[in-house]
């Protein structure tokens, strides 16, 4: 039996945040279509780590968010990456 505990955040949007980092978070989020998305925050991250850390409001607010669904580079990801 596995003593990591997950954690699931429920979201309204795609997010990123430098604070979830490290954390194991799994982030769900249903979008404008109603289709129910769910990430590993830190694959996520680390898989684009290079892309996330040269956004300015990522720099600035240390926060990446998107609306309306999965971001197009977060949907070209193979799926075992992504969960």
């Amino acid at each position: 039996m596995s003593k990591n505990k997950v954690n699931t955040l429920i979201s309204k949007r795609f997010i990123i945040r430098k604070t979830l980092i490290g954390k194991g978070v799994i982030v769900s989020f249903t979008d404008y279509d109603g289709k129910v998305h769910k990430y590993n925050h830190d694959k996520v991250y680390e898989y684009h780590r290079e892309r996330f850390d040269n956004m300015a409001c990522f720099k600035k607010y240390k926060y990446y968010s998107q609306t309306f669904a999965l971001p197009k580079f977060v949907r070209e990801m193979d799926k075992a990456d992504v969960i």
